[in-house]
């Protein structure tokens, strides 16, 4: 059976790009299929961030190289300079000021640390921003990375926190994954958990990592992937 993966980016060629990257291969070696382009919104439609997915099959014939991604990724991502660091700095003041202007009772302070910038927005209105179960703060964070990053030579990693809400969400899921940890373990049966974002995939992977008596794993394709909790064999 012919090997395929899906890939996404802001772009069809982005997307393509990952993919290729990813299977170690050239795109002459794939047969490619746009199986979803998004549309922007309206910010609040800049908000959401417009996403494109491919499927990548490789043509009968071809071969993958195995490559590390996770090396590979860490060998892409060149240190930001500290001109661009200021410059994304610069242009996210500029777009938070004008925001809190127009949606009024917020504050927020960035933090600079090397080749990353730290927002955190507090206020009596800051809490709208969260969303349900962070789907909002992950939008904005999304948003300010991409506002940040205009015509900076290297790119700038943007995180973002509102009302200490990464914090809280963080506990939160490391205490549930704990709960059902011990669920899996008493009855033997494994539990699949409701679709959650990437970074909240990770923080119960990382929380159950250690466990000798449980596997943790992700099912599904965004925006509805899922993670299993399962007894080891």
């Amino acid at each position: 059976m012919a090997k395929s993966i899906i890939s996404e980016g802001k772009t069809s060629n982005e997307a393509i790009e990952k993919g290729l990257k990813e299977l170690g291969c050239k795109l002459e070696d794939v047969n490619v299929k746009v199986l979803e382009e998004g549309e922007r919104k309206a910010f609040f439609s800049i908000l959401d961030p417009r996403i494109v997915k491919v499927e990548l099959t490789i043509k009968e014939g071809c071969y993958t190289k195995k490559v590390n991604t996770a090396v590979l990724a860490k060998e892409e991502r060149k240190m930001a300079s500290e001109e661009d660091v200021k410059k994304c700095t610069v242009n996210i003041e500029q777009f938070l000021n004008d925001f809190a202007k127009a949606y009024g009772a917020i504050e927020f302070k960035i933090e600079e640390n090397t080749n990353d910038l730290f927002v955190v927005i507090s206020g009596e209105q800051a809490s709208k921003l969260i969303g349900y179960r962070g789907e909002t703060i992950n939008s904005i964070q999304n948003i300010l990375s991409a506002i940040g990053n205009k015509n900076t030579d290297q790119r700038v990693r943007v995180s973002v926190d509102i009302c200490d809400y990464r914090e809280k969400r963080e506990k939160l899921l490391q205490e549930l994954a704990h709960k059902l940890e011990k669920t899996v373990i008493r009855t033997g049966k494994k539990i699949v958990l409701e679709p959650m974002s990437a970074y909240e995939r990770k923080i119960l992977h990382s929380a159950l990592q250690e466990s000798s008596k449980v596997t943790t794993y992700s099912i599904g394709e965004e925006p509805h992937r899922r993670v299993v909790i399962d007894k080891n064999n």
